[in-house]
């Protein structure tokens, strides 16, 4: 795409922005060689190069805290739940189609970090099998195109999915997993054609936008207006933020982040637990506790729309709600979505310790 050639993708390009010591940027380097580097002109401009601490640096400048390799690379079972090239099947009603490696920027805590930007075996290789899975397996009523990033597909392969999709009664609704409103807005409000392509979906079948606004200074005039151009034409967009150590983890910072969405009209769905990804979890994660704290005080913040959104985890075993502690050392979930018919819906407890940033595969 033409507008991807003018992101940053050098630490070099990166030190003529924000400034780093030669030493530093040797190191840097070697990180990127892993990991590409990609972030909009428009994006950088967020970031205040005079502070090494600033939270939209974190979300798109490496560190060296990236180097570390603690984690694992697929931390919710996506490998198991894969049926075929660019399609997973975990809960039973939906359908999730990874239909590029690429995003219009490469964020520093991606839980897919194993292949973004770097290779494509897990992405579609012909959506024709993909539709007729689909058709073969009724219960499927719901479709999320994501990535890498939905919207980083060019408008004539987008067309040509949403097209076919619409054309399945057994579908309610579909969705678009992007943070293109968030890092690249002008992707949408510089591009009637995808406007128009969006417009002629939702005549047809609901359309959802389902994007990661993370912190409130991500709501600039210009996502703003991105996000009326999508309202406009038919699409619903809710979000799903990721909590995230230093860049959203207090509760002034994730109210003000919650309540602005109510006001341009964004429907706050999950916060979610910083998965532990190699070379993301050292970096991001925090602990559960310390979650749930952040959590509760931040809503005592919010109005009643803007506090609607889940605390959860994307487990091995399902998505899993984090409803709170229990007599201090005790936590409290519920199984939102399961992988295995027999968790759904189950509450359980489980002991946490003050350090601990996830269940493992027993729920302990």
């Amino acid at each position: 795409m033409q507008w991807f050639q003018r992101n940053i993708t050098t630490v070099q390009e990166l030190a003529r922005h924000i400034p780093m010591e030669e030493e530093y940027i040797a190191r840097l380097e070697e990180i990127a060689r892993r990991f590409p580097i990609s972030i909009p002109e428009y994006y950088l401009s967020l970031v205040d190069p005079g502070d090494p601490d600033d939270p939209i640096r974190r979300m798109c400048v490496p560190t060296l805290e990236e180097s570390i390799a603690s984690g694992e690379w697929d931390t919710s079972g996506e490998k198991e739940n894969t049926v075929m090239e660019g399609l997973q099947h975990k809960y039973r009603q939906t359908a999730l189609i990874l239909s590029t490696n690429q995003c219009a920027m490469y964020c520093r805590h991606c839980f897919r970090k194993r292949m973004i930007g770097q290779h494509d075996d897990e992405v579609i290789k012909n959506f024709d099998r993909i539709i007729d899975y689909i058709k073969e397996h009724p219960e499927i009523d719901n479709v999320l195109i994501s990535g890498g990033d939905a919207l980083f597909v060019n408008d004539r392969v987008l067309r040509t999915y949403l097209e076919q999709l619409s054309e399945l009664e057994q579908l309610h609704f579909i969705r678009l997993g992007t943070r293109i409103p968030v890092t690249f807005p002008q992707r949408i409000t510089d591009d009637p054609d995808l406007l128009d392509i969006f417009r002629r979906c939702s005549e047809r079948k609901s359309l959802y936008i389902s994007t990661q606004y993370n912190h409130p200074r991500e709501l600039t005039p210009q996502s703003q207006n991105a996000v009326s151009a999508l309202l406009d034409s038919g699409v619903i967009v809710h979000n799903q933020t990721v909590l995230l150590q230093r860049v959203n983890d207090d509760p002034d910072t994730l109210a003000a982040l919650m309540n602005g969405l109510t006001r341009l009209r964004v429907i706050p769905y999950y916060v979610f637990q910083c998965r532990p990804v190699s070379h993301v979890k050292t970096s991001f994660q925090i602990p559960l506790k310390r979650g749930c704290e952040i959590i509760e005080q931040a809503k005592l913040k919010c109005n009643g729309y803007a506090k609607r959104f889940r605390y959860a985890m994307s487990h091995w075993r399902g998505k899993i709600e984090i409803l709170g502690m229990m007599n201090g050392k005790d936590m409290l979930f519920k199984f939102h979505q399961a992988r295995d018919p027999k968790d759904n819906d189950t509450i359980f407890t489980s002991r946490v310790k003050d350090d601990q940033t996830w269940l493992d595969a027993t729920l302990t």
